[in-house]
């Protein structure tokens, strides 16, 4: 590959820094990986501002844009990263770049945004009949485009064969889901084990499939204001062996089913099946990954019972087969 791909951020005040550099750092280590190989490297890495020069970001520190994006032809663009961060809202009043953006975006091979960056592009229109996300704090102003379908759980839409997503204009939720965008950015173009080196090198999970949802079951809101729920999600994870119906969970809170399913949603933002099913993942990849039990003892213990159950449910959630991640992440 003799052709260096230009990739770019956009760099404006206020903006948030880890959108910026986590998916750079993620093609600059792309580079490093295929300079061990003894290959050349394959991408340029480039911030581009209102005028070059330092930027202040929202933590205090300054990023410096190498150059003005008015001044880059978005032909030599292959592809152009959108931030978000707490500066957002004055860009989506910035008619000069919202213009560059319309004009350029034919032109630019691939044109995505990180975390609150999608309410740009949506001020562009290029989201417009599109599936999009970002930041679950932002999904609400997002959702006031009223053309944009707003899929607010998903990790990123990016998918280079258009079957789920959108391989030219595409989207990514908040701050590190920008990462898993970019790995997802360097995999088509590298492919799966450039992109798995270079997950490893940064000490993260390849790969965390787009349609994945954002929201950790464990980090769940806590619903404090509802004594006999908050103790039912304290109960639930020393039962995960167990056969946790419904109607188990319903009479463990002392409610009824459909009170139970009402406050599940409104609380915790899913349904009982969902949070449990979440639950034993995500308690599954914890035991896996710090290698404490066999796969079968795992898919009994976090209450899948057989082994390809467990199987199954790791394909859905992660895009991955158990025995895969053990071997790639296993202590």
């Amino acid at each position: 590959m003799n052709t260096l791909r230009t990739i770019a951020s956009l760099l404006y005040p206020d903006v948030m820094s880890l959108d910026v550099t986590g998916p750079l750092q993620v093609f600059a280590s792309a580079n490093v990986e295929r300079q061990r190989q003894g290959l050349g490297p394959v991408y340029c890495l480039k911030i581009l501002g209102d005028a070059p020069g330092p930027i202040v970001t929202s933590a205090g520190f300054r990023l410096h844009a190498d150059e003005a994006w008015c001044d880059t032809p978005a032909g030599m663009l292959d592809t152009l990263l959108i931030p978000g961060g707490a500066g957002v809202e004055a860009q989506c009043q910035h008619t000069a770049l919202l213009n560059w953006l319309r004009d350029s975006q034919p032109t630019i091979r691939r044109l995505g945004s990180v975390c609150s960056g999608a309410l740009i592009l949506a001020a562009v229109g290029l989201l417009n009949g599109r599936r999009a996300t970002t930041h679950w704090a932002d999904v609400g102003a997002l959702a006031c485009h009223d053309n944009v379908i707003v899929e607010g759980d998903r990790l990123h839409t990016y998918d280079p064969s258009g079957k789920d997503g959108y391989p030219d204009v595409f989207t990514s939720a908040g701050v590190t889901a920008g990462i898993d965008l970019a790995l997802a950015l360097v995999e088509a173009d590298l492919g799966r084990p450039m992109a798995l080196l270079v997950a490893r090198r940064l000490v993260m999970f390849l790969r965390r499939p787009g349609g994945q949802t954002q929201f950790s079951a464990c980090l769940s809101p806590d619903p404090s204001h509802t004594p006999r729920l908050a103790m039912l999600l304290d109960w639930i994870p020393a039962h995960l062996s167990e056969t946790l119906t419904l109607e188990r969970l319903a009479e463990q809170a002392h409610m009824t089913p459909r009170t139970l399913s009402r406050l599940f949603i409104r609380e915790v933002g899913m349904g009982p099946g969902r949070y449990i099913e979440q639950l034993r993942v995500e308690t599954a990849r914890a035991l896996l990954h710090d290698a404490q039990a066999s796969i079968s003892t795992v898919a009994r213990l976090c209450g899948f019972g057989h082994p390809e159950n467990l199987r199954r449910t790791f394909q859905k959630h992660l895009a991955v087969s158990p025995q895969a991640y053990m071997a790639r992440f296993g202590s």
